[in-house]
């Protein structure tokens, strides 16, 4: 029974809300959103007692699955960022519920639309969160199969259009939903090297926006036309495009297939060190990227993995009911992909990524900044005297491409030095280093476990 499922705990943000009633009276226990919707459903299908009790408890079901889906869905920012465990038992429930959810609505559909009055979009809402949970457990896990998934619900709500009769309602926020949908499936595309299906996304998305900013006047036109110039700043900056042999256009991608794996070398012995984690950072100025995704950090992910397979022959759709009790063997190398950190937070994800660092394996640091300068002679040649690359800051950029010191006598607070990396080389680190102050780190004393 679906009214059996243990409720999960609130999100903090409303339970905070709580605490602004008043205490003058006696708590009143208060009307859930699943008897509001039974109420506004009596008033307009006739009296209560003329709906069969089927019926009733159908909807009644579908109304508890919704209310904890979008619970447990909005739980999931509350999760930390970093660390591998700590979100797996959260993001089972979610997948256990929405597989629920997506079931029901299919089983019952029928009652639905006559009782409940569900509508295409609501089923999209369904499909779209589905997609991005699959999205977000490929960024937890680097599964490339995930993808796959989170493509294949993107792909059903286009072809069965089921954001189609947004525009016709006079609603802003469900059209700015189907904007966002458009941007999600996207990025999805890019990282599939999808390059057809995002070209003909972006022009779908270009006149979807020209009919939103043309209805509704509206605040965030600005930003949705920046959206559009970085998808096509993206495209055509990335990926490479070749010729073959019967002069037909091939997209070339950087993931390993299985079959293209390189030879090893004479001499080369296998299995001391394994690659398993890995941190792409993304600071660079003037970079194309989009939805926090630069061209360098894209393609550095896409190298650290292997081409995806299909998961739909290993688990039932559309849920992933087992992926918290026995997930999948990974064979890519977890990531963390940081867009612009500050130096707390890049410390924070290199301190977790250090600590829940396997035996015999290493971590990956991969460093696209702008370049960190000093100013002038120092008395001393250490690891902090060489200036570094740039962490995010609300400072302005000089010349673009530099950041100078206020004084000499103090350094950059916003500078990743080499001698910030020495804690962690207690573990086997490899660090690749793409700005234009890289040669600050060829500092590090080669008697420490570093590759640069």
């Amino acid at each position: 029974m679906v009214r059996g499922a243990r409720q999960p705990q609130q999100p903090r943000s409303r339970l905070a809300s709580r605490l602004t009633g008043t205490v003058e009276k006696p708590p009143r226990k208060r009307k859930s959103r699943t008897e509001f919707a039974l109420k506004e459903i009596m008033s307009s299908g006739g009296a209560e007692d003329d709906i069969p009790q089927g019926e009733r408890k159908t909807v009644t079901d579908f109304c508890y699955l919704l209310d904890k889906s979008k619970q447990l869905f909005n739980g999931l920012r509350d999760l930390p960022q970093y660390g591998q465990k700590q979100w797996q038992s959260y993001f089972g429930r979610t997948f256990d519920v929405y597989t629920k959810l997506w079931k029901f609505q299919q089983q019952h559909r029928q009652v639905l639309d006559n009782r409940y009055g569900l509508k295409r979009w609501q089923i999209g809402e369904i499909a779209s969160k589905i997609g991005q949970l699959y999205y977000h457990y490929y960024l937890r896990t680097s599964e490339t199969s995930y993808l796959n998934e989170a493509f294949s619900f993107y792909s059903a709500i286009r072809q069965r259009s089921y954001y189609s009769q947004v525009n016709k309602e006079d609603r802003p926020e469900l059209v700015v939903k189907k904007l966002r949908y458009y941007a999600r499936f996207i990025v999805v595309c890019l990282l599939l090297n999808k390059m057809d299906v995002v070209k003909d996304l972006v022009k779908e998305l270009s006149d979807e926006i020209e009919d939103y900013t043309h209805r509704f006047n509206t605040e965030d036109q600005v930003e949705w036309n920046l959206v559009l110039q970085e998808v096509a700043a993206f495209i055509e900056a990335d990926p490479v495009m070749v010729l073959n042999d019967d002069n037909t256009i091939v997209i070339t991608s950087n993931r390993l297939a299985e079959t293209g794996a390189p030879l090893l070398e004479q001499g080369m012995i296998v299995g001391q060190l394994s690659l398993a984690d890995a941190l792409i950072i993304g600071n660079c100025n003037n970079q194309v990227k989009f939805s926090e995704l630069t061209v360098d950090m894209f393609r550095m992910l896409q190298a650290l993995e292997r081409e995806p397979m299909n998961l739909a022959s290993q688990m039932n759709k559309p849920g992933m009911q087992e992926s918290a009790d026995k997930p999948t063997r990974r064979e890519n190398p977890h990531k963390y992909l940081l867009y612009k950190p500050t130096f707390s937070q890049l410390y924070t994800f290199l301190a977790a990524s250090f600590k829940e660092l396997p035996a015999n394996s290493v971590l990956l640091i991969y460093l696209s900044a702008t370049g960190v300068f000093p100013t002038g002679r120092s008395d001393s040649e250490g690891p902090y005297d060489f200036g570094g690359v740039l962490t995010n800051s609300n400072r302005d950029i000089i010349n673009g491409d530099a950041i100078h010191k206020r004084n000499q006598s103090h350094k950059e607070m916003h500078c990743l030095h080499p001698g910030d990396l020495y804690p962690f080389t207690r573990k086997p680190l490899f660090i690749i280093v793409d700005s234009s102050n890289s040669v600050a780190y060829k500092v590090v004393h080669a008697s420490q476990d570093l590759v640069l």
